[in-house]
């Protein structure tokens, strides 16, 4: 399937590593130009370093950019502290989550909406997770934080589709990344010795209990669908959920 997506300028928020990269590094091998915001930077994409919480940063990052077709935000943080009650959090735990993953989505999604509304075409895309679909007692914060963000997806596919801009958001499962290592070492530093499993057996364990598939999902499948949904074969999807989650989460 082409996507015919060569010559098109797409932003990516969040580009220099885990999933975000993977859609970076997607876009440039479908032909097209690719400018990246992330706090680190990368040895193989265009960066430009800063902090999506910051607005006067984004809006100044997106001003110098001639034309918009895409735009992916694939920032997101927990909050370090998992498999807390919620009441044994402070509230400086909820708002830096908050901050990031929802305020930092909204700074981008204002800052880019006018330079696609002016070309009367394009989209957006925001990487939720299943946690913002089902709640989590692993990270409340960062679990509301993309239930938060799932809803202003629809809010914003609604307000932009009468100028032609669609507006989805992509819901990971259980993911080789970072974050899940840092899951893992958090749990198993509250266990005996005795109780403590290696990163392969953890991962193996609970990838048996929540995906019908059993197996991880990789970076690259969704850099596959992110292309997919900024193509012309997705002309008529907006305000959806998309979930790669090995049916961790199925709707009806």
């Amino acid at each position: 399937m082409d996507l015919n997506l060569q010559g098109q300028s797409v932003l990516v928020f969040g580009a220099a590593n885990g999933i975000g990269r993977s859609i970076a590094e997607g876009f440039v091998a479908e032909g097209c130009s690719v400018q990246g915001f992330d706090r680190a930077s990368s040895p193989t994409l265009d960066i430009t370093k800063g902090d999506v919480t910051d607005y006067d940063q984004v809006q100044s990052f997106v001003a110098k950019i001639p034309a918009v077709d895409h735009v992916i935000f694939s920032v997101g943080i927990g909050s370090g502290k998992f498999g807390f009650p919620f009441w044994n959090l402070e509230p400086s735990d909820w708002m830096r989550v908050l901050e990031v993953n929802l305020v930092g989505a909204v700074n981008v999604a204002h800052a880019v909406a006018p330079k696609l509304i002016e070309r009367g075409a394009g989209s957006m895309l925001f990487l939720v997770s299943v946690a913002g679909q089902m709640g989590s007692q692993t990270d409340p914060p960062y679990s509301a934080s993309k239930a938060a963000l799932i809803n202003f997806t629809q809010c914003a596919a609604k307000d932009l589709g009468p100028h032609n801009i669609r507006v989805n958001a992509m819901a990971p499962g259980m993911v080789k990344t970072d974050l899940n290592h840092s899951i893992w070492a958090a749990g198993q530093a509250k266990l005996s010795e005795s109780q403590r499993q290696s990163f392969d057996d953890w991962a193996a364990e609970k990838i048996k209990k929540v995906s019908h598939l059993g197996r991880w999902q990789m970076p690259e499948e969704y850099a596959a669908m992110a292309a997919f949904l900024a193509s012309d074969h997705a002309k008529n999807i907006t305000g959806q959920t998309i979930n790669i989650d090995g049916g961790q989460v199925m709707h009806s």
